[in-house]
């Protein structure tokens, strides 16, 4: 017995990297800032092409964020958010009641907040 694991050192035998790394820092393939010329990453642009700089998340839209990070109620993506919320409810599972208000008054954005950028 005892042979035959001197013999797994012998068959699985490492190797060493020998491949050393440099020292000169290279930047992030997405190194961003505002002006430059480096292309901006998708999730950093707005549904007009222009970068996304603000917030634009008030209280109401920070809800239907939520919403809409919330699997418990199925796929967000493909629907706007009130389609997504009446499948919830025909489903049986009681989405909140304040979402179906929200979004019925017409003064949010319905679509989902991954549409457009997935």
């Amino acid at each position: 017995m005892s042979s035959v694991s001197g013999n797994m050192k012998g068959f699985y035998r490492q190797r060493k990297n020998t491949n050393k790394p440099s020292n000169k820092k290279q930047p992030p393939i997405h190194a961003a800032t505002f002006g430059s010329g480096v292309a901006q990453p998708p999730a950093l642009i707005s549904r007009g092409g222009e970068p996304d700089l603000q917030d634009e998340c008030n209280d109401k839209e920070a809800l239907l964020r939520q919403f809409d990070l919330n699997m418990a109620y199925g796929p967000c993506l493909g629907m706007t958010r009130l389609a997504r919320w009446e499948r919830a409810q025909k489903l049986g599972l009681n989405p909140p009641q304040e979402i179906e208000r929200l979004l019925k008054s017409g003064k949010v954005q319905a679509e989902s907040l991954w549409d457009g950028r997935i």
